[in-house]
């Protein structure tokens, strides 16, 4: 991803290329496309981004329009530098292995200190809410059926990452008790001195 551009700055910028919009049009796109699962925009955060953009010189106010309650409402669009940038920054971050940080896997990595039937307990409600939430992204999916096809792409990787825990889980639960690693530290004797 392009130095200057954190995700929220590129994942906004990117909605203004593709079309010149207001505050409150970004959050309905961001909503409707699901992009709350995976960018860290809230709706508070919108105005503050397009601030930042703005002030960088990578968008530009290009018209007003009055909302419902008559409220002037900025509408926003990419200047030709915010187009390069976010043409840099988009190809860097489809071409660059990150680092994701999953909660999950520090889970996992303290898992000896949960007791057992705890442990079934946090996985099988892991299970539960990944089928809610692959039903939840799927709905939204189905819901806009003209969608573009790089739209398309995103609710369909999403889908597969889910449905790849999905099937990763489902085997970690069936594996019998002593294909796991144990759920309780191995006790040790008063002569075993190993490393602290």
């Amino acid at each position: 991803m392009d130095a200057d551009l954190t995700s929220a700055e590129l994942t906004l910028l990117g909605l203004l290329v593709e079309k010149p919009r207001h505050g409150y049009e970004l959050d309905e796109v961001i909503s409707a496309r699901g992009m709350r699962e995976w960018t860290e925009i809230g709706f508070s955060s919108i105005y503050y981004l397009l601030a930042r953009l703005r002030d960088r010189g990578l968008i530009t106010e290009i018209d007003t329009t009055r909302g419902a309650r008559g409220k002037a409402r900025r509408i926003y669009g990419p200047t030709a530098e915010g187009r390069r940038a976010c043409a840099r920054a988009a190809e860097a971050a489809v071409a660059e292995l990150r680092p994701v940080f999953p909660p999950l896997l520090v889970g996992l990595a303290n898992q000896p200190v949960i007791p057992p039937e705890r442990l079934r307990a946090a996985l099988d409600r892991r299970a539960a809410a990944l089928a809610e939430k692959i039903a939840a992204i799927g709905a939204a999916r189905d819901a806009q059926p003209g969608m573009p096809g790089f739209v398309r792409a995103i609710f369909d990787f999403s889908l597969s990452q889910l449905a790849a825990e999905q099937q990763w889980l489902s085997a970690y639960r069936a594996a019998e008790p002593g294909d796991r690693p144990p759920t309780e530290p191995p006790s040790r004797s008063a002569d075993d001195h190993g490393p602290l």
